[in-house]
């Protein structure tokens, strides 16, 4: 396109060159010159902006109305999806049953929620269906010691203690298992920076940048038995270890309140899934529970069966 426009505009001043130098030849008008030069600068323009009208706009909307793809890894939890199609069928949308430690949930303060700032997916609510969801922590190797004298707690230690206390705060809501094996586990978290790689959607239009805390989640078919496969999701948290234990746990109970199902921020920030960082981090609110009750509410694709048809998922 800018291609386009650049030989256009080298073509409109050839044009103009030549009609100066015969209107030029021919009567020497100068306030010819003047209308001439006007004339082709304002058909140059007018040309390039209903060429990039007619041009953009056709891209963009074909971009926009591309169909999303399900079988995704997102890079964050408010991230636009893959625009190629799917290739494989998916179960129809259905509601699974509330857990129990939700449906006994009640908002007496009547604090309301931030449902409508949850992202709509291609496979529905973002949600467990099997409990209790099996939590894996990265542990530092530990070793055993001999002397009477106790070492202090090692930055890894110290990291590991504040992202487990999270997933006990997180277990009053919703049945969580913590485990010592991370392939067995649904939610994996890492004591790492979380990978900049531009394979998945990025968080903004600028250019990467470092990131303290990421949670993302990938679909599979999870065989159980000999009939056909279930669709399942499995999430990884990544969380940056050099910071201070306060921070570390509040960067784990808002990536873990993203793995749980609240795929979207609130905007308040008393609420532990406010869209930054805050002095002073939030604990688990009242907004949280209600608006992880109506996603649990919410139809999915995820934990049902997947058509005879459909290839399994890597």
């Amino acid at each position: 396109m800018y291609g386009l426009q650049k030989r256009l505009v080298l073509l409109l001043r050839r044009g103009r060159s030549l009609f100066l130098q015969r209107s030029s030849a021919h009567s020497g008008d100068r306030q010819l010159k003047q209308f001439s030069q006007g004339f082709w600068l304002a058909l140059g323009t007018v040309v390039l902006i209903v060429l990039s009208a007619s041009w953009l706009g056709p891209i963009a909307a074909f971009e926009s109305a591309q169909p999303p793809l399900v079988q995704i890894i997102p890079s964050g939890p408010l991230l636009a999806q893959s625009t190629t199609p799917s290739p494989q069928p998916l179960p129809p949308l259905q509601v699974h049953s509330l857990p129990s430690t939700l449906a006994s949930w009640r908002d007496r303060s009547n604090q309301g929620d931030y449902f409508d700032q949850i992202q709509r997916l291609p496979i529905g609510a973002l949600i467990w269906s099997q409990f209790p969801i099996k939590v894996y922590v990265e542990s530092p190797v530990t070793t055993t010691s001999t002397g009477a004298t106790a070492k202090p707690e090692s930055p890894a230690q110290s990291w590991t203690r504040a992202v487990t206390q999270a997933v006990t705060e997180w277990q009053t809501y919703l049945p969580l298992q913590l485990i010592d094996r991370p392939e067995q586990a649904d939610i994996t978290i890492w004591r790492s920076p979380p990978p900049l790689t531009k394979g998945g959607p990025k968080p903004s239009d600028r250019n990467y940048r470092v990131r303290s805390a990421e949670t993302r989640y990938e679909l599979y078919a999870q065989q159980t038995g000999t009939t056909s496969p279930v669709l399942s999701h499995r999430c990884k948290i990544w969380l940056r270890p050099s910071q201070t234990a306060q921070y570390i746990q509040a960067a784990a109970r808002h990536e873990l309140g993203h793995a749980l199902g609240l795929w979207g921020h609130s905007p308040l920030q008393t609420d532990a899934l406010y869209f930054s960082q805050v002095r002073q981090p939030a604990a688990i609110s009242p907004r949280d529970i209600s608006t992880l009750k109506r996603v649990y509410q919410q139809p999915t694709r995820l934990g049902w069966r997947l058509p005879a048809a459909a290839a399994p998922l890597s």
